[in-house]
């Protein structure tokens, strides 16, 4: 839970978190359902920080203006009628430092709340020892009502304007600055600001990496290269879009090259071949709002007057949008998954010479035989071992050549 303002913003971090829940209600139903059941649970906390709470720590229309804000205005006027100019800006420089409210106005109080399943976000402009005093009302209606403890270790009260709360995966706080000037007046002192916490990005980045370098993902190389990049693609959109609101979203640039490298790599290591040369063949330009970006992506051409399948990694534009929404796909039945070696066979290709003449497979009773195939090792025995299979779609003709040791064709690309 956090509290955040102008004056005392208060970092309240979570006294409820799901685990509390689920150990009062829902840890025999299970996490799907627990979202549900805090909506349920904690509508009465709700209520009763818009019933009581908020009534009671907010009041006042607007701030009183700042005294030492209005006599150095005034200063600035009586200067610039004597024509001391350069007093004048100096008296300005002053001016744009002060606040020109008074941020300890005693009659001015707001008290915000909001909560998302078992996360809540409380914001206060007030004094801390009122912050305090919520704080500990909170943990009150917590045990007596709702007989759920207030974790001390996590609910802080924290300064907006110095640090930030965590709510929802972001970092929030109270931006100020003097010195950035919109249409002759600061527009962004006690702006709520939403940045990307760095642990986030280190965290997301882990994944990809190896020894501190982006590393390839040998878990994949059995996928083909439209189901690599979509995996990549769909993971990196995900975090891109979730974090859009964020004024510092161009951090992402950092998981945007790490992601990239480790897909291009996983990519080079299926082909045995270089990041370069994966470079080059996927490489693509698109169109955005913001104008071209580069992109990585793979198309199939499904025939028909119908639109290819795209799957594309990259050119989102790491720019903040204000009004960016999280659109959430229609949840659809998954439908059942094609044995892999169902799918190879219903392609009626060998996969040593693209031959389609008497398709047939060929196995081996473990990957340890090949080893006893040769030396060097015959085409088809590379070929499995590089794939980690045991079965081998071939043409009856090399089929044939497998089992009489004769050499067969080179695998067709």
């Amino acid at each position: 839970m956090s509290l955040i303002g102008h004056d005392t913003p208060l970092t309240l971090h979570p006294p409820i978190t799901q685990r509390h829940v689920e150990g009062e209600v829902a840890h025999c139903v299970g996490g799907v359902i627990s979202p549900i059941l805090s909506n349920i649970y904690l509508h009465r906390l709700d209520s009763f920080v818009e019933t009581v709470l908020i009534p009671e720590y907010t009041r006042g229309v607007l701030r009183a203006a700042n005294p030492q804000y209005l006599q150095t205005r005034s200063a600035i006027v009586e200067a610039r009628k004597r024509g001391d100019r350069p007093l004048a800006r100096a008296l300005r420089t002053q001016l744009r430092s002060l606040p020109s409210k008074d941020l300890h106005d005693p009659g001015y109080r707001r008290l915000r709340y909001t909560r998302y399943a078992d996360d809540v976000l409380l914001g206060f402009a007030g004094p801390k020892t009122e912050a305090e005093a919520i704080k500990a009302r909170l943990a009150t209606f917590l045990r007596d009502d709702l007989k759920l403890q207030l974790s001390q270790t996590k609910t802080l009260v924290t300064h907006a304007r110095t640090s930030a709360a965590r709510f929802l995966g972001y970092e929030i706080t109270v931006q100020h600055t003097d010195t950035r000037i919109t249409q002759g007046r600061r527009a962004t002192n006690g702006r709520i600001g939403l940045r990307v916490p760095l642990d986030v990005i280190k965290n997301k980045c882990a994944p990809y990496l190896k020894g501190g370098q982006p590393a390839r993902q040998p878990h994949l190389h059995n996928h083909d290269d439209h189901t690599i990049i979509t995996t990549f693609g769909a993971k990196y959109r995900g975090i891109i879009g979730y974090y859009l609101l964020a004024g510092d979203v161009w951090r992402l640039n950092r998981l945007r090259w790490v992601m990239e490298t480790s897909m291009l790599k996983t990519l080079a290591g299926k082909h045995d071949s270089t990041v370069t040369k994966m470079a080059r063949k996927y490489k693509a330009t698109i169109d955005t709002p913001h104008g071209p970006r580069i992109c990585f992506q793979h198309s199939i051409d499904r025939g028909q007057g119908r639109k290819p399948l795209v799957a594309r990694f990259g050119g989102i534009p790491l720019k903040r949008q204000r009004n960016a929404v999280l659109t959430d796909r229609e949840a659809q039945p998954a439908p059942p998954r094609r044995k892999e070696l169902i799918t190879r066979l219903l392609a009626n290709r060998c996969e040593i010479c693209a031959s389609t003449d008497q398709v047939q497979v060929h196995q081996v009773r473990k990957l340890a035989d090949l080893d006893t195939a040769g030396h060097p090792p015959p085409t088809w025995a590379n070929i499995m071992a590089n794939r980690r299979r045991k079965t081998l779609v071939v043409c009856g003709a090399c089929h044939d050549n497998i089992h009489t040791g004769q050499p067969t064709a080179t695998l067709t690309q």
